[in-house]
């Protein structure tokens, strides 16, 4: 449980973690992100001598990771004061939350969370009264609708990083319900086409890997779902040699998976033969009983989308006699007649539980997103329509921009000529 403590100065920052004393690794797990995120480095320079977010609390539901820190301390720069929560009970690195509420963050989150304590966390964001926040699922979010004194009335705007929560976040919106605009960094193109594709696909694999030890080829590997999540874990899974099987819902997706090389079936096919089963769809219930049943013996499942309801945990546990953690992020469950399927990370997020989540340098990119969208919505003091919003593509080119810059790639300038030519539509 988180160890709670509060300073009795109404404006000394408070928090919950695990181990104050743990700060000291923090800052260093700390350093070594800020340098993996040159770009995320350059924002924070400018916004330290413009201070853009003076006089700002953020309210914060995202992953307590090295990376996110980052982007904390790039948010503090500019004059923001944050109250950061987990938005999943198993992603917190414990030194980070330590670090961070050493250096003023109202952070409240720690490993292991209950279900009651991280709704808990989240209130606690909330009761700081946050004018931004800042969400990575949608459940800070949600709440902010919900609670009891209407807290979405004093929020001039939002943003979300994830798929899974944009679809909540547009529900809402759909509902008519939705009382403050929200950006849809998810959306942005240096957003998912780098971090959903390159990083969830090498951090799911990092966490198959560190849970079980497994080796991937030779290994018939299935993806639930060709997203941009999918299409990374599926083409990284294929490039340590495994054999990759796609299932999807989508004609066109399926469609592109069949031109990429990937062998396409329904579920209840590839359950026959799968060894390694991912889950990265954003929907409830991909991998069911039914499926189960087909399995052979010593198959694995992970989960690499947001929410735990992609593996029916529950029904798993109802068709088995009996359940026993052998490794710390695998559990063994046996079925009647013997049969042994393994379900790795509780079914949450693999590449958080079982590992460290996305490498900083996709991470600096969706977080350079995050805290320019920040500063957008400040600098428009709550005049956006209620709605979600998509990243001002002024603010992806220039993460764009500043990212290759920072890895030293040169690019052309279109000539006058080029530019002219262009806007022409009588070429003849």
């Amino acid at each position: 449980m988180g160890r709670a403590v509060f300073d009795p100065e109404a404006e000394m920052p408070r928090y919950k973690v695990k181990d104050p004393s743990l700060a000291g690794l923090g800052r260093d797990s700390i350093g070594w992100a800020e340098g993996l995120m040159p770009v995320l480095s350059r924002i924070k320079e400018r916004f330290l001598a413009s201070k853009p977010l003076r006089g700002i609390r953020v309210g914060a539901c995202l992953h307590v990771t090295k990376e996110t820190a980052v982007l904390v301390r790039a948010l503090m720069a500019g004059g923001a004061e944050v109250s950061l929560c987990a938005s999943n009970p198993l992603s917190t690195q414990d030194e980070v939350a330590a670090a961070l509420a050493e250096e003023g963050v109202n952070v409240y989150a720690w490993r292991g969370e209950s279900e009651d304590e991280y709704y808990g966390c989240i209130r606690d964001v909330l009761g700081d009264g946050p004018r931004i926040t800042m969400d990575d699922g949608g459940d800070l979010t949600v709440l902010a609708h919900k609670e009891p004194g209407h807290p979405a009335e004093g929020i001039m705007g939002g943003t979300e990083e994830t798929t899974s929560g944009v679809h909540r976040i547009r529900a809402l919106e759909a509902d008519g319900a939705l009382r403050y605009p929200v950006i849809a960094v998810n959306d942005a193109l240096t957003k998912y086409l780098f971090d959903n594709r390159y990083g969830t696909g090498q951090s799911a694999i990092d966490g198959i890997i560190r849970a079980t030890g497994i080796l991937l080829a030779g290994k018939r590997f299935v993806v639930c779902g060709y997203g941009w999540c999918g299409r990374g874990i599926a083409n990284r899974a294929r490039g340590m040699g495994a054999h990759v099987i796609v299932t999807e819902i989508s004609p066109l997706r399926a469609l592109e998976a069949t031109m990429d090389g990937f062998q396409v079936m329904p579920m209840g096919e590839a359950a026959k033969v799968g060894d390694v089963f991912v889950t990265a769809t954003g929907n409830i219930n991909v991998i069911r009983t039914e499926h189960m049943a087909l399995m052979k013996s010593g198959a694995m499942m992970a989960n690499a989308g947001h929410f735990d309801v992609e593996v029916d945990v529950e029904g798993l546990a109802s068709i088995s006699t009996s359940k026993r953690r052998v490794r710390p992020q695998v559990d063994e469950y046996i079925l009647p007649g013997g049969k042994r399927l393994y379900l790795l990370a509780e079914g949450r997020l693999v590449n958080l539980a079982a590992a460290e989540g996305h490498p900083g340098e996709v991470m600096m990119m969706s977080f350079s997103n995050q805290a320019l969208s920040v500063e957008y919505l400040v600098e428009r003091g709550g005049t956006l329509e209620p709605k979600v919003h998509r990243v001002p593509r002024e603010l992806d080119e220039e993460v764009a921009r500043l990212s290759i810059e920072c890895m030293g790639v040169g690019i052309d300038e279109p000539t006058d000529e080029q530019r002219s030519y262009l806007k022409r539509w009588d070429l003849a």
